[in-house]
């Protein structure tokens, strides 16, 4: 997948500006990026109080509020700054360009990939994406910068709309694609995994994407977005259609009558608990967005209760800065 030119594409620059535009009208005071490193040392995010060690501590590092309760001086760590390196793996299968709301799925899932660069984007840090397109993982390099995201951008708008039925054994999925996703990206930081998850069984059996999904969790900090159309949740009494399966090919002749409906509900609300459960065991943070609703309103009420979660476990946690 390569990148095309973006620098005089008016069109990208004008599609990068409006989610710009309302993403951060929306968002922002919500999710401003800040994001912890995992050792102390110089930076402006305070830890815990201790006990000052004359001729080692900066006395500019000192806690008065502490001190002065105690009587005993008392300094404050510091949590070091250190540069965010995010991960997304986009699901741009066939399934993917099906929608019957205000956008297709992979407008949406698009939108998705933008507004997590956008909303974790600092000074230093960079983003890089993978692709499961056409039955391959493809890979994006980690880059930073507005211009390095109008680039990702312009690569998925780049990427052909094309039927995957050619048969072949050797096709990627998507456990496939959160395996590899693991294996080559093993520096700690945020990924963010976008699909419908279509792949999923209904009723039983193993879903392939849960233990790849595991060890993604178990190290890094997972986002999953889950993207669905309402007409893969239900079907009108409409009688007798063709139906053909996007990765397939397979074409066959429904006759949708109120029994097929009520079967074809009941096997849709079991897959996406199916999905739900594994994300559920995988540890991840989970948002569901649909074609028929306002996903960027959707993600600001997600952002704002996990900040509001967040607020409140670091009350409940002793020892946590206030």
């Amino acid at each position: 997948m390569t990148t095309p030119p973006v620098g005089t594409d008016p069109r990208l620059r004008a599609a990068l500006r409006r989610l710009d535009l309302r993403i951060v009208h929306r968002l922002e005071g919500l999710l401003h990026g800040e994001h912890l490193g995992l050792r102390l040392g110089p930076g402006s995010e305070i830890s815990e109080a201790r006990l000052y060690q004359p001729g080692e501590d900066d006395v500019r590092h000192m806690d008065w509020a502490v001190t002065a309760r105690t009587t005993v001086p008392h300094v404050r760590d510091l949590v070091s700054d250190r540069e965010l390196e995010s991960w997304t793996l986009l699901d741009l299968s066939p399934s993917m360009d099906f929608g019957t709301g205000l956008h297709s799925k992979r407008e949406i899932a698009v939108g998705a990939m933008v507004a997590a660069n956008l909303l974790t984007q600092r000074i230093g840090d960079r983003f890089g994406a993978h692709f499961l397109h056409r039955g391959t993982v493809r890979r994006w390099p980690a880059r930073s910068g507005k211009e390095a995201l109008l680039a990702l951008l312009a690569t998925v708008a780049a990427a052909p709309r094309v039927d995957e039925y050619e048969p072949s054994p050797h096709r990627a999925t998507l456990a496939d694609a959160v395996e590899d996703l693991v294996r080559t990206r093993r520096r700690r930081g945020l990924r963010v995994v976008i699909s419908d998850f279509l792949d999923t069984p209904a009723f039983g059996g193993e879903v392939a994407w849960e233990r790849p999904m595991r060890l993604l969790a178990s190290r890094h900090q997972v986002l999953v977005v889950e993207v669905i159309d309402p007409r893969e949740l239900d079907v009108p009494e409409v009688g007798d259609v063709a139906l053909r399966d996007p990765r397939s090919g397979l074409v066959r002749d429904v006759r949708l009558t109120r029994t097929v409906r009520e079967r074809y509900r009941r096997a849709a609300l079991a897959q996406r608990e199916a999905v739900r459960g594994a994300l559920r065991r995988s540890g991840v943070h989970h948002l569901v967005l649909r074609t028929d609703r306002d996903w960027v309103l959707d993600t600001a009420r997600f952002v704002l209760e996990q900040r509001r979660t967040a607020h409140r476990l670091a009350r409940h946690t002793p020892g946590a800065p206030r």
